[in-house]
């Protein structure tokens, strides 16, 4: 079915608890012709009611993370790792660190706050701040490790700042994860003179108790003036050691909104009326931390947060079908559910409060019936494409039956706008000729060589798409030892308005763009069509002596045999269409194919290698086949040697694998010595199609340790695999262990 033409952007900025039910919304009812985005600088979001938990050993990580790519694919959501450092309003850009800035019609900022340490000496550089959560889990992590390696037995000082209820449950969590049997000591500072002021007077008792209890000291009505570290120091120039100082107490607002122009509150957090909406830029939504609610005080509570997630999405939703919009109505009074450490919990509401092991069950349960809501959505494809945008019905792409052929071409001021405003921004890109075809020179009587390749986009975000598509592109000229040249794109953008497709066009260029800068190569034309999803692709040319080529031909009888990068792309971006991939394993996949290959390849060449090939859609049995048989030599892996990316086992383990992956697997049977001793996982690994893989090269002998030395030293995640034998007829001899 063909897809709707896109109308509009909706933004959505930051993984938090409201733009993640919008996500959720979206992807049980879509809006055609409305595309949205999710930027986060994580592919996972924390639950903060389940923090406490994790810190106390009851959750493991993966059971507190919602995985932002998996439910933005369900939402048909672009999904966009990036860390927001600005807004430019008057643009309707949201600018991303070290890459172009993203255009959006609608935007909704759910961004969180940061923790309130600038106003404290020394507190940047040695406090652990509870927010942002991953931030903190990533540094907790740490610490645990730390602490379970320790040899010396040294007690543990931890000092905790901050006596509101997210301080108590996290002092309470370390206390229980530490252990009430050893001699760690845990101190809970408060500035203000009472701990838990924010509770009724029972359920502060209840928690003292549980504290005193415990052996954790309680210190309120001193605030802490410097941070150092080897621990505080207090306002009465007191000072308390520290091992560890955790930052629980005060928000801030990210920095960056005071450039924005948007109105904000004396605390510097975006003001919004109750409906959510920015009080100085219609278009703008914000919910969470980053808003305060213009003429009320609601505390910080991730309670607001996720109950502000229902009302978002429906007013997003009503403004996308220019419809009024409805406001958010707090609740004053609520449920708390306060974890003590173990599985043992607070309830409380109003001036009641009730404790025990019933209570933890309770939070439990609420905790992971919360959770499973974003874990039960459709996969990649399956929502439903749902009713058009009615409000923007005048817009100049709805209702037009989209020709082929050339009729298909983008339109003149879409490629005009996209092609200046990447001109401006990349030296690479010399388009300044109005001619029908780039004119080229090779330098100094050069040989050419010319490779084109071209494929739909494997992940949603344009700008990392773009980077992905010019290395896997440049990766036959790096093979060869050529120096890339000269590049000619072609590239299809989904139907849509001339802003969407001027706005897809650049981003895709733009990532490109960086590495042909990085490689010296001109981007000097190209052709670009509407299609139903995006694509790209290059005819790249590259300079090269013609004697000093790397052909597959040159592998000879006792060359060991590296590759540069792991395996196993093809069966983990499978594995995302279907929704069976962890967030973190395409991150690892998508890292990988960010890494061009020209490094390696000139590494290779100056450790004298005899053949090289790049790693791609035939798998790497498919290209040393190829290698093997220009050589006329056979070879022995080691098949413990061979590199896979995190999460490819369990993919193929669970019989998924990318659709080439069958016909990849029976070529490389007939050319297999003993293939049964090859399990189906390993079998996997050997047939998967790889995107922007890495480098299979022949390197002499002795050489080979030295050269993968320097690969390992420049950055490459480089292997020995193998050596290439005499022919003998089976081509590839099996070897079941490392070289």
């Amino acid at each position: 079915m063909r897809s709707s033409p896109i109308l509009t952007d909706l933004v959505l900025v930051g993984g938090g608890h409201s733009n993640i039910e919008v996500l959720r919304q979206f992807a049980m009812r879509r809006l055609a012709g409305a595309r949205v985005t999710l930027i986060s600088e994580h592919s996972t979001s924390a639950y903060s009611g389940m923090l406490p938990g994790h810190v106390a050993g009851h959750y493991e990580a993966d059971e507190i993370h919602i995985d932002l790519r998996r439910l933005a694919a369900a939402a048909g959501a672009r999904f966009i790792r990036a860390r927001a450092i600005g807004l430019d309003p008057d643009a309707r850009r949201i600018e991303l660190s070290g890459r172009p800035a993203l255009a959006y019609d609608l935007l909704s900022l759910n961004i969180g706050s940061t923790p309130n340490t600038f106003a404290v000496p020394g507190a940047v550089e040695h406090a652990v701040p509870v927010k942002p959560i991953d931030q903190f889990l990533r540094r907790w992590a740490e610490l645990v490790a730390e602490f379970t390696t320790d040899a010396t037995g040294k007690p543990l000082r931890v000092g905790v700042v901050g006596g509101g209820a997210a301080g108590v449950e996290v002092v309470l969590a370390l206390s229980h994860r530490l252990g009430a049997e050893t001699d760690h000591s845990l101190t809970l500072l408060e500035a203000g003179p009472q701990i838990l002021a924010g509770l009724g007077p029972r359920a502060r008792r209840i928690l003292t108790s549980v504290m005193a209890g415990r052996g954790i000291s309680t210190r309120p009505g001193h605030a802490v003036a410097s941070v150092g570290p080897t621990g505080v120091t207090l306002d009465d120039g007191s000072h308390l050691a520290f091992d560890i100082t955790v930052w629980a107490t005060g928000a801030a607002a990210p920095a960056w909104l005071a450039e924005t122009g948007l109105a904000r509150d004396e605390g510097g957090f975006i003001q919004v009326d109750d409906h959510l909406r920015s009080v100085s830029h219609p278009e703008i939504f914000a919910a969470g931390d980053a808003a305060m609610i213009e003429g009320t005080t609601l505390p910080r509570s991730g309670v607001y947060a996720v109950r502000q997630g229902g009302v978002l999405a429906d007013n997003l939703r009503r403004e996308l079908l220019g419809q009024p919009t409805r406001p958010f109505k707090p609740q004053r009074r609520f449920l708390r559910l306060i974890a003590t450490g173990p599985r043992h919990a607070v309830a409380t509401r109003g001036g009641l409060a009730l404790s025990g092991a019933w209570a933890w069950r309770w939070k439990d349960w609420i905790d992971r019936r919360f959770m499973a809501r974003y874990a039960t959505l459709p996969a990649m494809g399956e929502g439903h494409a749902g009713e058009p945008v009615p409000a923007l019905r005048d817009h100049d792409v709805a209702d037009v039956m989209r020709c082929k052929g050339c009729g298909s071409k983008l339109g003149a001021k879409p490629l005009s706008e996209a092609l200046a405003r990447l001109s401006s921004s990349h030296a690479s890109v010399a388009l300044s000729d109005l001619d029908d075809a780039a004119i080229l020179t090779p330098p100094g009587g050069k040989t050419v060589l010319q490779s084109i390749d071209f494929f739909p986009a494997p992940i949603s975000d344009p700008w990392v798409f773009g980077v992905i598509a010019a290395n896997h592109c440049l990766g036959d000229l790096h093979a060869m030892g050529a120096t890339p040249w000269t590049a000619l794109a072609l590239a299809q953008v989904p139907e849509g308005s001339e802003a969407t497709q001027s706005e897809d066009l650049f981003q895709l260029l733009a990532g490109a763009a960086t590495v042909f800068e990085t490689e010296g190569v001109q981007l000097v034309g190209g052709h670009s069509i509407e299609g139903d999803e995006p694509g790209l692709g290059f005819t790249v040319n590259g300079l090269a002596e013609l004697g000093a080529l790397s052909r597959k031909s040159g592998l000879g009888d006792g060359d060991v045999l590296i590759l540069t990068k792991p395996l196993g792309t093809g069966a983990l971006l499978a594995a995302e269409m279907r929704g069976q991939a962890k967030a973190r394993w395409i991150d690892g996949a998508i890292a990988a194919m960010q890494r061009g290959c020209g490094p390696a390849a000139r590494v290779l060449l100056a450790h004298g290698a005899t053949a090289m090939t790049d790693v791609t859609g035939f798998g790497l049995a498919g290209h040393l086949v190829e290698m093997l048989r220009a050589s006329d030599c056979d070879a022995e892996l080691f098949a413990g040697a061979i590199m896979r990316l995190d999460g490819v086992e369990e993919v193929l383990a669970h019989g998924v694998e990318s659709s080439l992956a069958p016909r990849n697997r029976q070529r490389a049977l007939d050319h297999l010595s003993a293939a049964g001793q090859w399990s189906s996982v390993d079998m996997g690994v050997l047939s998967d199609p790889q995107t922007a893989g890495g480098l299979l090269a022949g390197v002499p002998a002795d050489r080979a340790e030295a050269c993968l030395a320097a690969l390992l030293a420049g950055g490459d995640d480089a292997r020995i695999i193998g050596r290439a034998l005499p022919k003998q007829g089976a081509t590839v001899m099996i070897n079941k262990g490392e070289c």
